[in-house]
């Protein structure tokens, strides 16, 4: 997203922490750090939980007043908090884009009491006086307005690196690192190994369609918590389809490109997803693809015919396999529609309608301190 703004001409500078989970990213300091038009610039967390940063919050409190905007992204956390309470100090409009932390499923699943005294505290605040709340697609606009009233929502999606030149990838990658699904069909998944994924549904809905078919294997292409990950090698184990699941870990770059090249079938049933990149990836590289109805974008999937998309049921998600397999007709018809859908997602395209929105909001902004 910076990226694509800096590449129209805005001046785009990221300010956040260096958390990484249980770990630090490891990275300079409170200084510039310039990349590809972009100045980021990370200060040091002092807790994980809600990510406190005193450091970050003084260089907001001494540079606010200096930018024309804020774009907040996410919720429940001091960086939102403190940059949301500095703008409103020094009058600088501010977009929050909630960054799926309204989903149903999170508030839900994680800390639910803490995020529900947060929202009623705090966050409820931040959305109340942003100029405008960004959602990135229509099902994250309608999950959020269920968790809190909000105030200016604007949708618009998340961009998403289109380059794939298959003339540069590995050919045949996939098969000639995994030899035992040579021959073979590929399902292929591309994401987190976490709950919300909905891996459960996928890996019940493999065995139903790997007992009908035995020239099917399933990849799953993504790394997540050790524990998390056994259970699912429990699960494969238990439904007798072990053999034919291929754990390829955390895929990126050419070899994400490679995976999706050599693929058949690209899956994400996620119980909650506010956006989608992954399946936009997917679009883009011309595989046909199968979304639950929780994915952020499965409104535009279905309204395009770019995809099927399917209720959070294994029964439902196997008969969606079974029909893209018996017809190559659909498969490259929705690949076609897919592949077009997908442009509509490029840095370019979502950078145009993002500082459209900028300029809306500063425009009127403005108007507003000089009419008092």
């Amino acid at each position: 997203m910076s990226e694509g703004l800096a590449a129209q001409g805005c001046d785009i500078d990221v300010v956040t922490t260096d958390d990484n989970g249980a770990e630090r990213l490891q990275v300079p300091l409170d200084r510039p750090v310039e990349e590809n038009g972009v100045t980021y610039r990370f200060f040091p967390r002092q807790t994980r939980f809600y990510t406190v940063s005193w450091p970050l919050s003084r260089w907001l409190g001494n540079n606010v007043a200096a930018y024309d905007l804020l774009h907040i992204h996410a919720l429940f956390s001091f960086a939102v908090v403190s940059a949301a309470w500095w703008a409103g100090h020094y009058r600088i409009p501010y977009v929050v884009r909630p960054l799926g932390t309204l989903n149903r499923w999170g508030i839900e699943n994680r800390r639910p009491w803490l995020k529900q005294a947060s929202l009623r505290l705090i966050d409820r605040r931040v959305l109340s006086g942003a100029a405008a709340v960004h959602f990135t697609s229509e099902e994250e606009r309608e999950e959020g307005a269920l968790v809190a009233s909000v105030m200016r929502p604007v949708i618009i999606p998340n961009p998403v690196d289109l380059r794939f030149d298959r003339g540069r990838l590995p050919a045949g990658w996939l098969r000639s690192r995994y030899p035992e699904i040579a021959g073979k069909k590929i399902i292929l998944f591309l994401s987190r190994l976490h709950p919300k994924k909905g891996l459960d549904l996928l890996l019940a809905a493999f065995a139903r369609l790997r007992a009908r078919n035995s020239d099917v294997a399933l990849v799953l292409g993504g790394a997540g918590d050790e524990g998390f990950v056994q259970g699912l090698h429990q699960q494969a184990r238990g439904l007798g389809v072990e053999s034919d699941v291929v754990w390829a870990g955390f895929l990126e770059g050419e070899f994400k490109q490679a995976a999706m090249a050599e693929a058949d079938i690209f899956v994400l049933s996620s119980y909650s997803e506010n956006f989608g990149v992954a399946a936009v990836e997917a679009m883009a590289a011309g595989l046909p693809v199968i979304v639950s109805d929780h994915v952020g974008i499965h409104h535009e999937i279905a309204a395009a015919n770019a995809g099927l998309v399917t209720p959070c049921q294994a029964e439902a998600l196997t008969a969606a396999l079974q029909r893209l397999l018996e017809n190559p007709g659909l498969r490259s018809e929705v690949s076609r529609n897919g592949m077009i859908l997908a442009q509509s997602y490029s840095p370019a395209k979502i950078g145009e309608r993002l500082i459209e929105l900028y300029s809306n909001i500063t425009r009127v902004n403005a108007a507003m301190l000089s009419a008092n």
